[in-house]
């Protein structure tokens, strides 16, 4: 049987595991492939961030849950996140150890691993994440991408400040995350105006803004960009036309300053952006002309 870990070497564990997830997002990595996750390894041991046919991470030196984990073929009514980016998920369905793990982590509070199914195989890591709620009566917990969840009572009864709060934390905590991941796989990690293709240099523009009512977490309305399109998209120096010309702004075309400016700018007015293979996750045209409208009136 294996020895029960401490506290403290579990606590060091988690956090190793967060500064790892760190590093694969800064190195451009918004995607995780089961077998990288089954990978981590902590001073030399390997400690894998997902168990085999479960949905649940349990190491059996560990109190609590390490990782839960979301297919993307799971059935929408097991496992989904409510409004306001809490995430109802469902006990095993056999009573056991998994479950018994899952309410200490409750318990003790501690931080644990949400791995959301993008395609079989490949998760983007929410971390970390708190269980705010356990119901027992309806076999499964409530979680939450922030601790201070834990102070705003039923997560499901918020209003106010609260709901406002835990909206625009959910955006930035648990949409963004997807949605870049999704953009950056339709576009195959290469910036839409100029071809760059290093990952680490690449964002997932938003086409309408997210506080926008048709502002969308969705690849079509998405662009994969470099830093320096996606600042000047964002300032209305670069403008997307609804048939994926880019034009750069007149008075930035005037302008005479240097290379980066010529060839990271001026040269790319009247490029045809580049596009997704699939035909569903093409820029939205409707999108981009609300969005176009906006460049040709600053």
């Amino acid at each position: 049987m294996a020895r029960m870990r401490s506290r403290s070497e579990q606590a060091a564990i988690r956090q190793d595991i967060f500064r790892w997830l760190d590093e694969q997002l800064a190195s451009g990595k918004w995607e995780l492939t089961r077998a990288e996750l089954e990978a981590y390894r902590f001073e030399g041991e390997r400690i894998p961030l997902l168990d085999t046919g479960r949905g649940i991470r349990n190491p059996a030196d560990f109190h609590s849950t390490l990782t839960v984990m979301t297919s993307s073929k799971s059935h929408p009514y097991d496992d989904e996140v409510l409004d306001g980016g809490i995430i109802r998920y469902a006990y095993r369905a056999q009573d056991g150890g998994d479950n018994k793990k899952l309410v200490v982590a409750f318990q003790q509070r501690d931080p644990i691993v949400y791995l959301q199914g993008i395609r079989a195989g490949v998760f983007v890591a929410h971390y970390p994440v708190y269980i705010v709620e356990n119901l027992p009566e309806q076999r499964c917990v409530m979680l939450a991408v922030d601790e201070i969840f834990r102070f705003f009572g039923d997560p499901l009864e918020m209003t106010g400040d609260a709901r406002r709060y835990s909206e625009k934390i959910a955006r930035a905590r648990l949409h963004q995350p997807l949605f870049r991941a999704r953009v950056m796989h339709a576009y195959e990690g290469t910036c839409a105006v100029c071809s760059l293709k290093h990952a680490e240099l690449l964002d997932a523009a938003h086409i309408i803004g997210d506080s926008e009512d048709v502002g969308l977490a969705i690849v079509p309305n998405g662009l994969a960009l470099c830093k320096i399109h996606h600042a000047a998209y964002d300032r209305n120096l670069l403008g997307i036309t609804p048939d994926y010309e880019v034009r750069i702004d007149r008075d930035l075309l005037d302008e005479v300053d240097g290379p980066m400016l010529r060839h990271g700018l001026q040269d790319m007015h009247g490029r045809t952006l580049s596009i997704p293979r699939r035909k569903v996750d093409w820029p939205d045209e409707q999108r981009l002309a609300l969005r176009y409208e906006q460049f040709s009136g600053a």
